[in-house]
């Protein structure tokens, strides 16, 4: 049997919430907005209004080379704290203000005990399998196209 301490807890809280942070990240605008607007609207204030920014994105050569400066891209973020005291935060890439708040307030929503299943399945679960849908589609269209190449070797040398 495993016991669980409120460490193991805390680092497991964490890293479903980054998981959930990057569903909220990665989701179009559009369908976010959506799933938004199916929610009871709760009562929050701004911590941190949206507000946009840049941030430098950095590379390695083949992954495993040493880091470069690749470019700067266009942030925006957003902190709230909802009427019953839970915090929530998001970044966005781009200038979608919108989209930023609403995954600030959808984080804190997470957050509050009586609301995270419902977060879950009405709003991250579906997100979440839109992405994963998207992807198997680019993958199978990406290996479509492939081309692999090979050398024949002659018998005559």
């Amino acid at each position: 049997m495993t016991e669980t301490t409120p460490s193991s807890t805390i680092a497991g809280d964490q890293a479903a919430r980054q998981k959930n942070l990057t569903i909220l990240a990665q989701a179009p605008a559009d369908a976010l907005d959506e799933k938004f607007n199916s929610l009871a609207p709760p009562a929050y204030e701004l911590v941190r209004q949206p507000e946009t920014g840049l941030v430098m994105v950095r590379g390695r050569m083949g992954g495993t080379g040493s880091p470069f400066n690749l470019g700067e891209v266009t942030v925006t973020r957003c902190v709230i704290r909802l009427d019953s005291g839970e915090t929530g935060s998001a970044y966005a890439l781009g200038r979608d203000k919108t989209k930023a708040l609403q995954s600030a307030v959808i984080d804190a929503l997470w957050q509050r005990g009586a609301t995270r299943a419902q977060i879950e399945t009405d709003i991250l679960g579906p997100l979440s399998n839109s992405q994963t849908e998207r992807k198997t589609t680019v993958r199978k269209e990406t290996e479509a196209t492939r081309v692999n190449f090979f050398t024949m070797v002659r018998g005559d040398n």
